[in-house]
């Protein structure tokens, strides 16, 4: 079993170059900037090979589990899309849900983000086999999906802009809110073709049509907190060049830091983002955040996802504002 394994793991597995910032023509703020984000795709791919090559779900948590906190959640992120492609292929199926039931439920965020790059690789009559069970997350399926096409396609979705007027998934999807997800992962993406470089991001947001950036910047706030890549002074850039839409890397910031919390992958990077962000610990901005989680909604009502999302955004800028005029 071990040599069918291991084929098939090179035949599934992405080249490392792929994630060169010179092969996908990002910026490169500088080698530390550069270092992190290359390290951060290699992990993806080191996550996504051992996936593909194990031949039991139970044998993959120990290997991602000896990647540095720092990128353990990367790991866990490619592994969820090995894993879902598998079960996309023939004789495939089961091997998701398994590693969602198991050594994936603590990596849930990041493992439904990599659901979605896989989404991106497969056809789209093999999407109904994406093992999806929580109708409140499986919105972090098209933030994966819109992480990879402006990653990988970056000129039609980054340089071009382009956005579906209505995505076919999930079918439910009777308020066209697919599009807004897929904006959110765009956003996180733009914090790496921008090489962290925060004067390049707000830059490439401003490109975008207006009604986009809310989203966008709730997709930098997420990375700029998960992955980092940026020192005090420059997310305090970042914070006054969001402007009016502040609300949203406060919540994208608060996403991040929830996942991190979760999976016990807190490191210096996230707190400090949590704390300069939501204007509180990692770990408070995640009790938060599970604090106001919505139930599921109903025919004819606003979608949870968004009211989740709403309920933190108005809840931390509200705890944030109060903590600023005691300050005074």
């Amino acid at each position: 079993m071990g040599s069918i394994g291991s084929l098939r793991r090179a035949i599934l597995t992405p080249g490392v170059h792929n994630t060169d910032l010179d092969v996908r023509g990002f910026h490169a703020k500088t080698p530390e900037a550069r270092d992190l984000l290359e390290t951060v795709g290699r992990t993806f791919l080191r996550g996504y090979g051992e996936a593909a090559e194990a031949a039991r779900v139970v044998d993959v948590a120990p290997a991602l589990n000896r990647i540095p906190p720092r990128f353990r959640g990367f790991g866990y992120e490619g592994a969820a899309m090995a894993l879902a492609v598998r079960d996309a292929l023939p004789f495939g199926g089961g091997k998701l849900a398994q590693f969602l039931a198991g050594p994936g439920a603590e990596h849930v965020y990041m493992a439904y983000v990599g659901i979605g790059w896989a989404m991106a690789r497969l056809p789209r009559f093999r999407w109904p086999r994406l093992h999806v069970p929580d109708p409140l997350l499986r919105w972090l399926v098209l933030d994966g999906y819109g992480f990879h096409q402006a990653y990988f396609r970056t000129h039609r979705y980054v340089v071009q802009q382009f956005r579906a007027e209505r995505f076919p998934w999930p079918a439910d999807d009777d308020k066209g809110y697919a599009t807004r997800a897929i904006d959110q992962g765009i956003g996180r993406a733009l914090w790496f073709v921008g090489g962290t470089d925060v004067l390049q991001v707000t830059r490439l947001v401003e490109g975008f049509a207006e009604i986009r950036h809310a989203d966008l910047y709730s997709g930098i706030g997420l990375a700029a907190t998960y992955a980092g890549g940026a020192d005090e002074a420059e997310l305090r850039e970042l914070w006054r060049r969001a402007g009016r839409h502040r609300a949203h890397l406060i919540q994208g910031s608060a996403f991040a830091a929830t996942a991190r919390v979760r999976a016990g992958l807190v490191v210096p990077h996230v707190e400090m983002a949590a704390r300069l962000f939501c204007g509180m610990s990692a770990l408070d901005a995640a009790a938060v955040t599970e604090r106001v989680r919505p139930g599921l909604s109903l025919p004819g009502e606003p979608v949870a996802y968004e009211v989740w999302r709403e309920r933190i955004r108005r809840t931390l800028a509200i705890s944030r504002y109060d903590q600023a005029s005691e300050s005074r």
